[in-house]
């Protein structure tokens, strides 16, 4: 078996690229949808976020579903390149019709439109965004190289939440109509999915070949096992399940914060929007210089201490938000840089472990099921934004939210302050759990490949023997 050449940058571009495609729009929803819901389209808050619960839960089918049915496709373009491109379109379609209020005016009438609109838009953006994030495990074996890649991805994962910032900034200050202004921001970051993704495809399809060409497949079972029965084979690996409660706990409490950012600026420090922006940009803005710094320090450590360093700093910065009073504007700016060190690391570290687990996986089965494995962690990404806007949205109404109210009740400036701050800061602790409990490392890891290579050698000499046999026997009959 030759060894491949290194990673190249270039490689690595186009592989980070493809983020912005879920990135942008993910950054609109996660800081916008529940106020364009509420405020825009009029949505009662409870319905609004019953809206992304009844989406998160079509993702809990189509997310498995897609990884399963991307593992086992075989195309001219691989397993992964014809989801994403057959997604874009339709994914596209969806950004507009999503920040679109429609000529309904009663609030049922608006849930259902939204409600139907979320069934397609999640199953697009799972058909885009599962197989191209399972590319991380299929462009590289090197376990360095496996985390610049993700490295990349967190790079322009939150770059893609400051161009969706920025994107708002300039779209809000030069269009009057919010309606609008959203209808806008859809168009715009559907045509960026688009292009964003054929960059991808055409900038990692050569090395994509070159690393399928270098792993044999170990296991050439063509029955393969049901989608269920898989399901449960890969959640009975130990690493993996460690690897979902980390991300889970840390990634709603990321969310949540993001949810709650717009009404702690507005509504409790009396700030005007640009500040919210300001505030977005200074935590996105640190995370993204500090995905830099992490992945050097991994390369002297491992994935597991880079995020045992990094996440305690986010719920230090956290925690101290319930502190903050109005007029205290420099004290909030500089929780947000420290917040940004510490969310660095919720980005770029658990995907970077996936692929190791999928080389364990492989090594126990003979299987390789990147879809699978990766598929529950993009569902739990989804599930997390879903979680965090719906109780949100709901605490918001139980407290006594209005949208056209000029204060709020004193219930509700606590509810925001609690969500925005204390009660993120606890997930992110149970997060920091797991993550100490997560037991492969950089010594574990070799020895797993070193353990699949020869496998693989042993599997290469099999079927050169059987090929030797055959022709032998076929000469030997003529």
């Amino acid at each position: 078996m030759r060894k491949l050449p290194p990673l190249p940058f270039s490689v690595k571009l186009a592989y980070g690229t493809g983020e912005l495609a879920a990135a942008v729009p993910s950054s609109l929803s996660a800081f916008f949808v529940l106020y364009f819901f509420t405020t825009v389209a009029g949505l009662n808050p409870i319905l609004a976020g019953g809206v992304l619960m009844f989406g998160r839960l079509w993702d809990a089918i189509n997310d498995p579903l897609v990884g399963w049915l991307s593992d086992h496709t075989r195309s001219p373009l691989g397993r992964r390149f014809p989801w994403m491109l057959g997604g874009a379109i339709p994914l596209s379609i969806c950004f507009v019709l999503l920040w679109t209020v429609p000529p309904v005016e009663t609030q049922w009438g608006l849930f259902m439109y939204y409600a139907t609109l979320s069934l397609f838009a999640f199953a697009s953006l799972t058909a885009v965004q599962l197989p191209y994030t399972t590319l991380a495990a299929e462009l590289s074996d090197n376990y360095d190289e496996r985390t610049a890649l993700i490295a990349m991805k967190s790079a322009f994962s939150i770059g893609g939440s400051i161009l969706g910032l920025v994107m708002a900034q300039i779209v809000f200050e030069r269009v009057s109509d919010p309606k609008a202004q959203f209808h806008l921001l859809g168009r715009l970051s559907a045509s960026l999915a688009v292009f964003m993704i054929v960059i991808c495809v055409v900038g990692t399809y050569r090395r994509y070949w070159q690393v399928k060409a270098n792993r044999p497949q170990l296991n050439t079972q063509t029955n393969s096992n049901s989608l269920i029965k898989e399901i449960r084979s890969v959640f009975r690996n130990s690493a993996f399940r460690k690897i979902l409660g980390l991300y889970l706990c840390g990634w709603i409490g990321i969310q949540l914060t993001a949810a709650m950012l717009p009404y702690f600026v507005n509504t409790w420090m009396g700030l005007p929007e640009s500040h919210f922006a300001r505030m977005a940009l200074t935590v996105q803005g640190t995370a993204i210089a500090m995905v830099i710094v992490w992945e050097r320090v991994a390369k002297f450590s491992d994935k597991r201490t880079v995020f045992l360093l990094g996440a305690p700093l986010a719920i230090c910065a956290l925690t101290a938000l319930i502190t903050i009073q109005p007029g205290e504007v420099t004290m909030m700016y500089l929780l947000g840089v420290l917040a940004g060190v510490g969310v660095a690391t919720m980005y770029m570290v658990p995907f970077s472990m996936l692929p190791d687990v999928v080389d364990l996986d492989e090594l126990q089965t003979g299987l390789r099921r990147e879809g699978l494995y990766f598929s529950a962690v993009v569902f739990l990404q989804k599930l997390g934004v879903a979680i965090a806007l719906f109780a949100s949205g709901t605490m918001l109404h139980f407290t006594g939210f209005t949208a056209d109210a000029a204060s709020q009740p004193t219930q509700t400036l606590w509810a925001i302050r609690l969500l925005i701050g204390p009660l993120p800061a606890v997930l992110l602790a149970l997060s920091v759990w797991f993550a100490y409990r997560y037991p492969i490392n950089r010594q574990r890891h070799q020895r797993i490949l070193i353990a699949l290579q020869d496998k693989r050698d042993h599997k290469l000499a099999a079927n050169a023997a059987e090929s030797s046999q055959s022709g032998f026997s076929s000469l030997r009959d003529s």
